[in-house]
């Protein structure tokens, strides 16, 4: 099969979603699928720079959200080399530029289009205009107005499933977690993290890993760490990403003084991820944002224990008390994350973890997208065929 991607967000960019793209083109290359990208530009990307089976479309960086892109034109472009790659199917990820230009193509193309809805856009609309110019309901509109005629949508997580059924989107919708690769996970420490950042084997290291942008609500970790700290006097907290939150979160910790617990690293190579998991031994995120959260599965992937908000995915996620554990009230929080770092001391049960890790594989991700592409290919082709009828009639 001949499968064209058209996202705003991919390689070297690091966010869930390039994750999850470059997951899912692994999979279905490895199924003996081809896979074309259709992505914007990226300054870290030099210019006709050859990638293979990536096009990249001239772009700028988004309002308000600097470090994502949108393409300013490559419409016509894209048609003519999707039509001499001869797709058989589009599949978009995001609902601006690319997308648009994804659905143009698969409608000149006459094949299907299917689209997996990864942002909870309403938690982000302070991003323009301070949450004064955009509403819920705008955001309602637009993902209606995108989603409308679409051949299928994979939802990563129930809660989206919800959000796009309470829209009154009408298109097929699969939901279809995002999987990690598990051997990644699991492969032999390549960094010593904790000699790079002297950090003694016996310290009690936290982790919190993701964009730092005021959605993560990361500053709720870290007004909680004094507390945490009074119980556990040697905790470190290290925060692994960069973002617009970043100068804010810095700040927080010293109003608080608590300099001397928490480590900031910056951006690091999705190559190094897993080396930062394993030199911790708790993961602890409070973001209330996630459509899924692919850092709460990566740390399991890795043998680490996760304290987390409560939403529907993380209760069917941690639903053994050996994995971690869930929260709904902030002011439990400091106490779980000292029980679950003395937990630590004793690793998962693999015979609980294995049969876990089987369902948030990237394999089983795979598979499922190619089954759903497959349903969505005899959907068409029968809307096709209702349609010729009833215009012969």
């Amino acid at each position: 099969m001949n499968i064209g991607i058209f996202t705003d967000t991919y390689y070297p960019q690091v966010s869930g979603v390039a994750t999850s793209i470059k997951t899912l083109r692994d999979q279905l290359e490895s199924r003996g699928n081809h896979v074309y990208i259709f992505t914007t530009t990226d300054p870290k990307v030099p210019s006709g720079e050859y990638e293979k089976n990536i096009f990249r479309f001239t772009s700028i960086p988004f309002i308000s959200f600097t470090d994502r892109r949108i393409a300013i034109r490559g419409l016509f472009r894209a048609y003519q080399v999707a039509k001499e790659l001869q797709l058989d199917i589009v599949h978009t990820q995001t609902e601006f530029s690319m997308g648009w230009i994804g659905k143009f193509v698969a409608k000149n193309l006459g094949i299907p289009c299917i689209h997996t809805y990864h942002t909870m856009y309403e938690d982000y609309l302070h991003y323009v205009a301070r949450g004064k110019l955009l509403k819920p309901r705008h955001v309602k509109q637009m993902s209606r107005s995108f989603c409308y005629h679409m051949t299928g949508i994979i939802a990563p997580s129930d809660r989206v499933l919800t959000t796009l059924e309470g829209y009154g989107i009408k298109s097929p919708i699969a939901v279809i977690p995002t999987g990690v690769s598990l051997q990644k996970f699991q492969a032999p420490v390549r960094i010593d993290v904790r000699k790079k950042y002297q950090i003694s084997p016996q310290r009690p290291l936290i982790l919190t890993l993701s964009r730092l942008a005021y959605e993560k609500d990361i500053d709720r970790l870290i007004a909680a760490l004094p507390k945490v700290c009074a119980m556990e006097s040697d905790l470190l907290l290290m925060i692994v990403g960069d973002g617009p939150a970043r100068e804010d979160l810095e700040k927080q910790v010293n109003d608080l003084k608590m300099q001397s617990h928490v480590i900031f690293t910056g951006e690091i190579s999705n190559e190094q991820v897993a080396d930062y998991y394993h030199a911790a031994d708790l993961f602890v995120s409070t973001s209330v944002s996630e459509s899924q959260g692919l850092t709460y599965i990566e740390a399991l992937a890795s043998g680490l224990r996760v304290v987390t908000t409560h939403s529907p995915y993380t209760d069917r996620l941690l639903n053994d008390q050996d994995f971690g554990v869930v929260f709904d009230n902030l002011h439990a929080l400091p106490e779980l994350i000292v029980k679950y770092l003395k937990m630590s001391q004793k690793p998962i049960s693999q015979t609980k973890l294995t049969p876990k890790l089987a369902k948030i594989s990237a394999e089983d991700f795979g598979k499922r997208v190619l089954n759903f592409y497959q349903d969505c290919q005899v959907m068409y082709e029968k809307a096709k065929e209702a349609n010729h009828s009833s215009e012969v009639g």
